[in-house]
């Protein structure tokens, strides 16, 4: 694709980047048969090759985004399923990402929309303010029914409430920065992101990450300081909050000694936590280069896993998993194979759905912010699940979690599966 950027646009280095993205794209259109939108809603603007023309039109120009434009980006997951499917290996996800950016910078919202955006970028990455949240939405839970209209806003409340759990765990210990032991001779020490969303809605996941890390002779570190990814503020346009976030773990890592690893448990947080050595490439020494050491050093649990040899105690449970491929983590992080074998080793059926590599509709904020996308694709995913006729649902990350319980079968995260077998306790309802 031709660009026409000026010199003087050249010198901001994420317009350097997207003109190299731009260039790289040659009109194919084969993302279009992968992307979820364009699937649902039939549009070339709601595709990776229309959104691309749109970013590049709006990029080149220097004009303020359009609420054409905002419309068509907003609806884009960021499932990555385009980069996968793309023959040119165009990096779509640092395209939308500066895209995301520039409209917050350029582009004046409605006043509550903007104030819903705010109010998700402050208190989903604090995991105090979070829980405190969904106390409140959870006594508003009811209420939700009696929201009026089909504005868009309605919508959104009604989805936010009905999104809020019943019961909320209580606080778990692997919120509080400590070093846990390896047990018997060590084989390797990591630091563990427990992340903020996740260690407020299943703090069980970290904790059987825990033990079965531990079990396996590793030393695990929380980090002291070391929180949310950013990938929640970075999506959704707040790229100074999400920069400094992500400043805040590099620097938490970076004082840990002697770490082997840093493993994530969440695929979205990993995919971010990979990217930083492109998010912070123009940042002084020594952040560039703590932030490259920090995303070469990155991997999913159940790459680590894969890594020590991870074998079963218990005997095999005789239970067939739809194995759930998050978009973070097939698209994002090119993680496929790890997960599907594990589970095998451990002693369960893998079957995998239709339309693997269609999104759920989680997304991060997306289900939130774009209710009726995304409960749709929820549908579509739940009903591909289902005809594997499994027992359960195993899922690597925790926004595809939430996105798909409630529908009767338990929905659990791999790491749990994992360590079950290879000791610790079942997760709930998968007792067998």
């Amino acid at each position: 694709m031709q660009t026409s950027f000026t010199a003087e646009q050249l010198r901001d280095p994420d317009t350097a980047s997207s003109n190299g993205v731009l260039r790289s794209c040659v009109h194919c259109g084969m993302c279009t048969a992968t992307c979820p939108t364009f699937l649902l809603l039939g549009d070339e603007l709601d595709s990776p090759r229309g959104r691309i023309y749109l970013i590049k039109d709006m990029l080149e120009t220097g004009r303020p985004a359009t609420e054409d434009v905002v419309r068509h980006v907003d609806r884009c997951l960021s499932c990555l399923a385009c980069m996968t499917t793309c023959p040119s290996g165009v990096n779509y996800m640092h395209l939308v990402d500066h895209a995301r950016s520039y409209i917050e910078q350029t582009y004046r919202r409605p006043l509550a929309e903007r104030w819903l955006r705010r109010l998700l970028g402050v208190l989903l990455p604090r995991p105090g303010l979070f829980r405190l949240a969904l106390s409140a939405a959870r006594l508003g839970r009811p209420l939700g029914r009696l929201i009026p209209g089909q504005s868009m806003m309605a919508q959104r409340l009604r989805g936010m409430l009905a999104l809020a759990p019943a019961e909320l765990p209580g606080r778990s210990p692997t919120e509080t920065p400590r070093t846990y032991p390896a047990q018997g001779q060590r084989r390797a020490r990591v630091a563990l992101l427990t992340g903020c969303a996740q260690q407020v809605l299943m703090p069980r996941i970290n904790e059987a990450t825990i033990r079965l890390l531990t079990r396996l002779g590793v030393e695990v570190v929380v980090a002291p300081n070391a929180g949310c990814c950013g990938a929640l503020n970075h999506h959704i346009g707040q790229h100074d909050r999400a920069m400094a976030l992500a400043r805040a773990n590099i620097e938490a890592w970076s004082d840990t000694a002697d770490l082997d690893a840093i493993v994530i448990n969440a695929s979205g947080c990993g995919t971010t936590v990979k990217d930083y050595g492109f998010m912070f490439r123009s940042e002084p020494e020594p952040w560039r280069s703590k932030a490259l050491k920090v995303a070469e050093m990155t991997l999913d649990v159940t790459q680590f896993l894969a890594r020590l040899d991870y074998q079963p105690a218990r005997p095999a449970p005789g239970l067939t998993v739809a194995y759930h491929s998050a978009c973070s983590l097939q698209h994002g992080q090119q993680v496929t194979a790890e997960p599907k074998t594990l589970l095998s080793r451990a002693g369960f059926r893998v079957v995998e759905p239709n339309e693997g590599h269609i999104c759920c509709g989680s997304a991060g904020t997306y289900n939130l912010l774009q209710p009726e996308i995304a409960g749709r694709l929820r549908d579509r995913k739940l009903g591909n699940l289902k005809a594997t006729r499994p027992d359960l649902i195993a899922a690597g990350n925790i926004g595809c979690i939430t996105q798909l319980a409630g529908d009767m079968l338990p929905v659990v995260h791999t790491v749990e599966l994992l360590d079950w077998m290879a000791g610790g306790p079942p997760p709930p309802g998968v007792d067998r």
